[in-house]
């Protein structure tokens, strides 16, 4: 179970930590992103910060297992509200959406079976 734990987490985190990146550095995809969910762009920092805290976090709980499980349920919520976002548009392209929530769901999942 360790080493699915470790793996799971490390995956979740290196994916969603390249999602934040992108939006920290201002890339372009993160902007057409804001504009297709009608959103300021400006909001991409702090999203951007946001889902790097929850990267952090997922890692931070190999030493404190209480911060992972809290950082993976703020990434699960984050990606709730995001697929809101994603239906108020009415826009139907959610594969990318689907792989993040579905690393920080099984992020989440694997550190409360673990602990």
């Amino acid at each position: 179970m360790f080493a699915v734990y470790v793996t799971v987490t490390i995956l979740a985190s290196a994916v969603i930590g390249m999602a934040a990146l992108a939006n920290l550095v201002g890339h372009d995809y993160p902007k057409r992103q804001a504009d297709k969910m009608r959103i300021p762009r400006s909001w991409t920092l702090p999203f951007g910060t946001l889902m790097a805290a929850g990267s952090l976090g997922l890692l931070a709980g190999f030493a404190v297992p209480v911060l992972g499980a809290l950082a993976a349920a703020g990434l699960v919520l984050y990606f709730v509200v995001a697929f809101g976002a994603h239906v108020r548009v009415r826009d139907h392209r959610l594969g990318m959406w689907a792989v993040f929530f579905s690393l920080a769901v099984a992020a989440l999942a694997v550190n409360l079976a673990y602990h």
